[in-house]
């Protein structure tokens, strides 16, 4: 494997980490686990994480990919397109064009890029089921562009259960620590490094059934404190990533 010295993150909330608690009053997240896998490898690593919460992929274009090429990364991430996808307006083409031209940015600068499939949404928001055939065809051009482009994928989308509930935060749009926890090991292991595996993708237990009533409770209470508040926002165009700054806009050693 060869020896990476700068890792940069690039994307939106999921990259920069929420809902995966540091104890700090901050986030964590895939790309923090994920840096300290590669840091523990090969016994260090500089590691920045651009990414901002709400931000689409002509955003991440626009806002991050300059500065992560003046960081001259070895080693990069870039999971955007998201929150393209479940907009109200999406335009495929716009989002394939931004992610492409991204990665390509990356692969000449001489970085290792990774990228990653978004799992199917309809299981964890039932309500937004309708978006399960965006996230299948943004899936599908994702793995196109990777591989035209030399971007190595950990493929979520392929494991049943990443769609688990059980890997979901409470606002059901984010991963929970253990979600990202499998995330971070399937990107080590697309990188091929020492000692991994595919256990990522061991099944979770079994559990009974949910009966329709309780299930329909959760649902409301989680429209109530999740989805109403989303809604209202991005009908008065606003972001939760307005006025928000990279959590760690420059290379630091991993601890």
């Amino acid at each position: 494997m060869p020896r990476f010295e700068r890792y940069v993150a690039l994307g939106d909330s999921s990259t920069e980490g929420l809902d995966d608690p540091d104890g700090r009053g901050g986030y964590r997240g895939w790309a923090d686990r994920f840096a300290a896998r590669v840091a523990v490898a090969q016994g260090g690593l500089l590691y920045a994480n651009l990414a901002v919460r709400g931000k689409h992929a002509r955003q991440v274009r626009e806002e991050q990919l300059a500065a992560a090429l003046a960081l001259r990364p070895d080693l990069a991430t870039l999971f955007a397109g998201t929150n393209d996808a479940v907009s109200r307006r999406f335009d495929l083409d716009a989002v394939i064009a931004d992610l492409d031209a991204m990665q390509r940015a990356l692969v000449a600068s001489g970085a290792t890029v990774l990228t990653l499939t978004l799992p199917d949404p309809g299981r964890v928001l039932p309500w937004f089921r309708g978006f399960s055939r965006r996230v299948a065809v943004l899936n599908a051009a994702v793995r196109r562009l990777a591989a035209a482009n030399g971007v190595l994928v950990a493929d979520l989308a392929a494991w049943p259960d990443a769609s688990d509930p059980r890997l979901w935060s409470e606002d059901r749009l984010h991963a929970n620590s253990a979600g990202h926890e499998r995330i971070a090991a399937a990107l080590a292991r697309a990188l091929r490094l020492p000692d991994t595996d595919d256990a990522w993708r061991a099944p979770l237990p079994a559990t009974p059934p949910v009966g329709r009533v309780r299930r329909l409770g959760a649902d409301l209470l989680w429209a109530y404190r999740f989805l109403f508040p989303w809604l209202w926002r991005h009908a008065r165009g606003r972001s939760s990533g307005d006025g928000r700054r990279p959590k760690r806009p420059a290379l630091l050693p991993v601890c």
